[in-house]
């Protein structure tokens, strides 16, 4: 049985959440591949807002295991507080969630250094979420880090401890506070309350479900275009956000994955700083974002707000390989009664269909199409063939573009509010 991959296709924050909680039904398990509580995914039914920083947001399904992945960093005290937040929902975590002992541990020193990282960039900041989740990969890649397996041995302690120096002795040359006591309590606290719930071998359990035929659904965080290689660096996050990070994320092999399904909205945003090239600065991006509520489900920073950038969404879907395109927040646009789309950009003054390799300098200049706004509610249609004429428009031109069916259309925040082919 195929492992199902599930990622966004923009700057993230596309409403992967929702549509995992979705399609969680279909699934036996739901693994979490990358990232860390720097991910916000928020999901909405029976008139509650749900929003999961660490855990799969196959959660909420009681018959469904859910795997925290190898890929995945962990910062123990936010996923004790996340814990202890689902208890009013009598979800039983001892038996459904499970955490692989090879996920990389965020430490208090993670988050003070990423502080002073960001801090130092000045104007050139990368727009962190100060969730330590750099610095932890910086360390995982620099053979220095913890992981969650570590902390079932007796030598945890003075390896922590070992680890912290290190950061201290960085956190002295940028001038940054170096005291930890109360943060050290904290996180000794959070360490011991995760050992009662399942820390095993990830791989090993991933594989087994998959050879007794069980369907697996792996979730990414973030988007696409924050992927550390293929994104707009250096503003990006420090994973493989993409379908490639499934494999190393999990520990399954290329030939297990299935259906690619590549998560885009309908149109723009991004969080922090960044190349954004169909970006809005008028009343039409406003627009977008207080129709699109678009704050940052992590941070509550404002989103910023653009046109749909075909060149992009293409890219994005050539890389990960998508098989199924799913077109959320297309309510947001039922206020607007003609809309641009990116088709192409100039980059420095040459007409390109290609994302730039240095997006970050390079001079882009997105080239539009208009389209005509459908400028209607879409409250009560649950057919894709319902919709009205102008968004089937909208959504043919994005098929055509990426030559990827779009097989699911969002109109609402709400689980009921999701049109499927």
């Amino acid at each position: 049985m195929p492992v199902d991959v599930l990622l966004g296709l923009q700057w993230g924050d596309e409403g992967k959440g929702k549509i995992v909680d979705v399609l969680a039904p279909q699934y036996d398990v739901v693994a979490r591949f990358q990232g860390g509580p720097n991910a916000g995914h928020t999901l909405e039914f029976n008139g509650i807002k749900h929003v999961l920083h660490q855990i799969p947001s196959g959660i909420f399904r009681e018959d469904i295991v859910n795997i925290i992945g190898n890929g995945v960093v962990l910062d123990p005290v936010i996923l004790k507080r996340e814990i202890e937040d689902l208890g009013q929902f009598n979800i039983d975590l001892k038996k459904n969630l499970f955490i692989s002992k090879k996920a990389q541990i965020i430490t208090p020193t993670h988050r003070m250094l990423d502080a002073a990282y960001e801090k130092s960039k000045g104007d050139q900041k990368i727009g962190s979420t100060l969730k330590g989740i750099g610095p932890t990969y910086q360390d995982k890649i620099g053979r220095l880090g913890l992981r969650i397996g570590d902390s079932l041995l007796s030598t945890f302690k003075q390896k922590y401890l070992k680890l912290q120096q290190h950061h201290k002795n960085i956190l002295e040359f940028y001038r940054a506070d170096t005291n930890t006591d109360s943060l050290d309590n904290e996180f000794f606290e959070a360490i011991e309350f995760l050992k009662q719930f399942n820390i095993v071998d990830s791989e090993y359990l991933i594989n087994d479900y998959l050879h007794k035929g069980k369907k697996v659904l792996a979730e990414g965080a973030q988007g696409s275009l924050l992927d550390v290689d293929f994104g707009s660096y250096p503003f990006v996050t420090s994973s493989s956000t993409t379908c490639a990070g499934a494999c190393t994320g999990l520990g399954i092999a290329p030939s297990q994955i299935g259906e690619v399904y590549g998560i885009f909205k309908a149109y723009c945003t991004r969080v922090g700083s960044g190349p954004f090239p169909t970006e809005l600065h008028d009343e039409a991006g406003e627009l977008m974002r207080k129709e699109g509520a678009e704050f940052g489900a992590t941070t509550g920073r404002p989103r910023r707000c653009g046109w749909l950038d075909l060149p992009a969404l293409k890219y994005a879907t050539m890389i990960n390989g998508v098989t199924q395109l799913l077109m959320m927040k297309a309510d947001v646009l039922n206020i607007f009664e003609e809309l641009e789309v990116c088709s192409s950009y100039l980059v420095d003054g040459e007409k390109t269909d290609h994302f730039p390799f240095d997006s970050a300098n390079q001079e882009i200049v997105p080239q539009y199409e208009k389209l005509p706004g459908w400028h209607q509610s879409l409250q009560g249609i649950n057919k894709i063939d319902s919709l009205p004429p102008a968004l089937s428009k909208y959504k043919r031109q994005i098929e055509k573009n990426t030559n990827v069916p779009i097989s699911l259309v969002s109109i609402g925040p709400d689980r009921t509010q999701t049109i499927m082919d």
